[in-house]
């Protein structure tokens, strides 16, 4: 393998790349706008959620009870209403996610020791927040439950309600959040994005880069030469791998400095496991230019065969613990994955090399098999 001919190939390749503006900004603005449109767009945080009360009692302890959700943060208060009839309306139309319905007799009740059914109405639409709303909803009604208890037991004792209290919750749970303290959802989606940004965009700048050659016809000059395969391969790789490593940086920084994700872990550690995976997913590139033979079609495969294991597969939307059998083993098929675990691992519970050297090996057992496949299936001669 020559070194001079490499360095020559790269940098041709380099000029073509600053000779073409639009392909030069899409290299480095393409990253950047989507970590920014991602980055905020998707939450996963469950709080303000909008709801009316309808209360047909409209006593002190009614409103007391209500004012258990309107004082909370998970809850934002849109009003009452005066009949059920006007609630439908107001949740087909998303203007509330969720609705309360007191009785009559709710606080009558209550004083007789008698159970009392409240109706809670949750927009079912989105099963995550439903479900995170539904607990929400049980936890405040279990708080006022414990509250009635408590003071039940105070007036037949005649103990402090602070002791009351004590003997209604006998066990007291303290919980504690570990990584993410503030349980922000921002927090674990910037370094995730990080993954499905360098999972998308440096097979799509490398497969645009090699198939625009099979178009304007310049490969074969490449044909015609002493060049060899490795040599071909190597020089072009390059310039897409360096632009990457520059996108991996940045990334880096939007995910610290504008998304406030904090950084826990060894920064050398992460730039070196992030280019093994560049090059992983730049040899997906690779692999996928010598299949097309358009830049549009290049496109198009490169879109399926990074989005959906992006996507799916990856840990991003679903947790891989929570995937049956059959999805779990998949997930494993893809280099995806691997990073995820990197990049969260190193941002927030600050491990390195020494949990996460088995990921690290796996993204270069990838990039290797990659490379050698592309090196083998790259061919000096034109098909007829």
């Amino acid at each position: 393998m020559n070194l001079n001919r490499i360095k020559a190939i790269t940098h041709k390749e380099w000029r073509e790349i600053l000779r073409d503006r639009l392909f030069l900004s899409l290299a480095f603005i393409l990253p950047v706008s989507m970590m920014l449109i991602f980055g905020y767009g998707i939450k996963m945080d469950v709080e303000n959620i909008p709801f009316a009360v309808l209360d047909q009692d409209r006593t002190a302890m009614s409103r007391d009870y209500l004012h258990l959700f309107m004082d909370s943060r998970y809850f934002d208060y849109k009003g009452h209403v005066l009949n059920e009839r006007e609630l439908e309306p107001l949740l087909a139309d998303s203007r509330i996610r969720f609705a309360i319905i007191i009785p009559p007799g709710f606080q009558e009740g209550l004083k007789a020791g008698r159970p009392v059914a409240v109706q809670s109405l949750i927009d079912g639409t989105f099963p995550f927040r439903t479900s995170t709303s539904k607990g929400y909803v049980i936890a405040i009604n279990a708080a006022f439950n414990g509250k009635l208890l408590a003071g039940f037991i105070s007036q037949k004792m005649g103990i402090p309600s602070e002791q009351a209290a004590a003997l209604v919750q006998p066990i007291q749970l303290q919980l504690r959040y570990l990584y993410n303290q503030e349980l922000k959802s921002t927090w674990s989606i910037a370094p995730a994005m990080m993954m499905f940004i360098l999972m998308m965009t440096p097979p799509f700048l490398t497969a645009l880069g090699v198939v625009r050659e099979k178009e304007n016809g310049s490969i074969y000059n490449i044909y015609s030469s002493t060049v060899t395969r490795a040599e071909f391969l190597a020089g072009k790789l390059l310039p897409y791998v360096g632009i990457s490593s520059i996108n991996v940086i940045i990334l880096w920084l939007m995910a610290v400095l504008v998304f406030n994700a904090p950084f826990k872990g060894d920064p050398i550690f992460f730039f070196m496991a992030s280019v093994v995976y560049v090059g992983c997913t730049t040899g997906i590139g690779l692999l996928v230019s010598l299949f097309a033979r358009t830049q549009i079609a290049a496109m198009m495969i490169t879109v399926v065969v990074t989005i959906v294991p992006a996507m799916l597969y990856s840990g991003l939307l679903v947790p891989i613990a929570s995937m049956d059998a059959a999805s779990q083993f998949e997930a494993h098929l893809f280099p995806a994955m691997y990073y995820t675990d990197i990049a969260l691992g190193s941002f927030l519970k600050g491990i390195g090399m020494g949990q996460l050297w088995g990921r690290v090996a796996a993204l270069l057992i990838y990039t290797l098999v990659l490379w050698i496949a592309s090196y083998l299936l790259f061919h000096k001669r034109v098909k007829a």
